[in-house]
């Protein structure tokens, strides 16, 4: 008789590590399992179906991650674009500062800055990935025959979508930048403040008005500026998969050491990680992937603010927008703004609001899975989950 298939643990928890594996801006990463719950295409009789449950769960898991964590996106965001050399002279001196000094100046608005292009772009970067990863894994079958696509081609298939969505997202997130950088000011520095050559720049009211406003002013190469360094993240999700993987074969076998089943038809098999386990190392590959990657998003953000010379100011004493220090570099392309924030900042400059990021990244990824397990059950399981 055959042995009954059991059902892997990892599998629910590598969902949650490719469900939370994303950018600062939201975008999806690579970091996908080839195994487990996650899959988003499930083959029942050769026929790829239900591909639509896991883009809708992983969307709202996106979405209401987003809003429960907000408020540590905006200061780390604040914290990247500053770019002055004399720490006391900065307008937020560390993170408990910036949330001091948001909470007094701005309230409660303040930390949900950008939110709604934050939400928006959450939400269609799931919809797109899924999408994309979803198409590109059933043509790499196509192609080369395959039931089960080995890692590197679930890899492959990922960095395209990453791709794709930074492709169809990217004026959305200069947007958010953009309005998270915006701090409200009064009428009269309003009118002070932003003026290069006798004109002044008014404040974004929204996120459509700042869309508007980037397309008339700056053209296209507003709406995709930093787009180089968010090609570069694809490669985090890519970063964390393979330390994940790494980290779960150690764990693995240390339990192979005291613990074995047996199956009928398979003999010896070693048992997998516990859920918990998974969790902690999803954590941990995390935390290396964003240490990897965290200078380009510092990069992204100063490439994306709006320059120095509009109505936005953020320590109310200087004509300088975005946060940016007086005679600081514009900031143009992805390894000359490296180079000069290496060069007036040193190491320590490439990982400004590196702090809130760990902060929103560890809430992150248990917000996400608990929101991607509860839609995807809520939409009921798939005939290949049914039958485990």
């Amino acid at each position: 008789r055959a042995a009954r298939p059991r059902r892997d643990l990892r599998g629910g928890m590598e969902a949650a590590s490719a469900t939370s594996s994303r950018t600062s801006s939201g975008v999806p990463s690579t970091s996908v399992a080839s195994s487990g719950t996650m899959t988003t295409v499930s083959r029942v009789g050769g026929m790829e179906t239900r591909w639509w449950r896991d883009a809708t769960s992983g969307a709202a898991a996106g979405m209401v991650s987003v809003l429960a964590l907000h408020p540590l996106d905006v200061i780390k965001t604040r914290l990247q674009v500053q770019d002055g050399v004399d720490r006391r002279a900065a307008a937020y001196r560390g993170t408990v500062h910036a949330f001091r000094t948001v909470a007094r100046q701005e309230g409660a608005r303040g930390f949900y800055a950008g939110v709604v292009p934050a939400v928006v772009g959450s939400t269609v970067s799931w919809g797109v990935y899924f999408t994309c990863y979803n198409n590109a894994k059933a043509r790499y079958r196509r192609a080369r025959d395959l039931e089960h696509l080995p890692s590197h081609l679930h890899l492959a298939s990922a960095a395209e979508a990453g791709l794709v969505v930074s492709l169809a997202t990217n004026p959305i997130w200069v947007v958010k930048t953009r309005l998270q950088l915006q701090k409200k000011t009064s009428q009269s520095d309003a009118a002070n403040a932003g003026v290069r050559g006798g004109t002044a720049v008014r404040p974004y009211r929204g996120f459509v008005d700042g869309l508007a406003q980037i397309a008339r002013n700056e053209g296209i190469a507003g709406l995709y500026k930093g787009l180089g360094p968010s090609v570069f993240l694809v490669s985090h999700g890519a970063l964390q998969f393979a330390a994940y993987e790494r980290l779960r074969a150690w764990r693995t076998k240390r339990e192979t050491t005291d613990i074995t089943t047996t199956t009928e038809q398979n003999g010896p098999a070693t048992v997998p990680p516990s859920a918990f386990e998974c969790a902690w190392l999803g954590v941990a590959s995390k935390l290396f992937a964003s240490t990897v990657t965290y200078p380009s998003q510092v990069v992204r953000a100063r490439m994306q603010q709006r320059e120095r010379s509009v109505g936005v100011r953020l320590d109310g004493k200087q004509n300088a927008g975005s946060g940016s220090a007086p005679n600081a570099p514009l900031y143009r392309g992805f390894f000359s703004s490296l180079r000069d924030i290496i060069r007036r900042e040193g190491a320590s400059g490439l990982y400004k609001g590196m702090v809130p990021n760990v902060l929103r990244t560890l809430p992150s990824s248990g917000v996400t899975f608990m929101v991607y397990e509860s839609v995807r059950s809520f939409l009921g399981e798939d005939d290949e989950a049914r039958r485990r």
